[in-house]
């Protein structure tokens, strides 16, 4: 998908935005097929694979999440899929990014915001490692679904042990890491690692804001990048990651310069 123009199918019950939408990314030189409903996606899908989708959220009989994860069960490698809607349907929109969806955009389009997310999809960040280290299984299997749809390198570990053994053997860009582990916690495990690697950039998660308050704020004053509380927000969370990842390629075109 790198090295050419990748193949799009539009979703949406609207055949307005449909055939307006498909008009102008064929324009751009993209290969589009369009759906005007979940399951019309579905058989598309059957038929070939996409590159990328562009589905609205709210459909009649079968919505895009739903949709979604039909579609991973037919062709679960990567596929790149992003939610169109011009409603507030706030939980629908936090399952999308739950399953994995790289991002939501509401209508009326920003058709130039659009065509750069695609540019910017078909780009791998080759180099950026992300350890999640939580010993709740939901969050690791989130966060990596998450990040690994914007092409990051996820791994796991869900002990401070198993997170200060990958650091050894790895260099990190980002490191989640939960306050409340099994054995040694989230504090301990950030002040061994940062003694690894004091480059490290890492982001403390808690559900639990008032029991490991005095935690987290050690671990501010000693560096941490800063803290996100459960339930997460997800394209909070998108944001922050994309911006650390672009401060780090700056830096590394910097020093590639000089």
């Amino acid at each position: 998908m790198a090295n050419s123009k990748p193949s799009i199918l539009v979703v949406d019950d609207d055949a307005g935005t449909v055939r307006t939408t498909a008009l102008i990314l064929r324009r751009r030189g993209y290969a589009v097929a369009t759906a005007q409903d979940g399951q019309e996606a579905i058989e598309k899908v059957k038929e070939r694979p996409f590159d990328m989708i562009f589905m609205d959220i709210k459909m009649p009989a079968m919505d895009g999440v739903e949709t979604y994860r039909r579609i991973k069960e037919i062709r679960p490698q990567a596929m790149v899929m992003m939610m169109m809607t011009a409603y507030a349907v706030e939980d629908l929109v936090q399952q999308a990014l739950e399953e994995g969806v790289y991002g939501i955009f509401y209508k009326p389009l920003d058709i130039e915001r659009v065509i750069a997310t695609i540019e910017e999809a078909r780009t791998t960040r080759e180099g950026m490692l992300v350890l999640v280290v939580d010993d709740d299984p939901a969050t690791c299997i989130t966060l990596r679904n998450i990040l690994a749809r914007r092409s990051y390198e996820v791994n796991v570990a869900h002990t401070g042990e198993e997170a200060i053994a990958a650091a050894r053997e790895k260099a990190y860009g980002i490191i989640f890491i939960d306050m409340k582990l099994p054995t040694i916690n989230g504090l301990e495990t950030y002040l061994a690692i940062r003694e690894i690697d004091p480059q490290v950039v890492t982001i403390i998660i808690t559900g639990y804001r008032q029991e490991m308050g005095d935690l987290v704020e050690e671990a501010w004053r000693n560096h941490a990048y800063t803290c996100l509380y459960k339930p997460f927000d997800i394209e909070r969370l998108l944001i922050l990651v994309g911006d650390i990842w672009e401060k780090k390629r700056g830096r590394q075109d910097d020093e590639g310069t000089e």
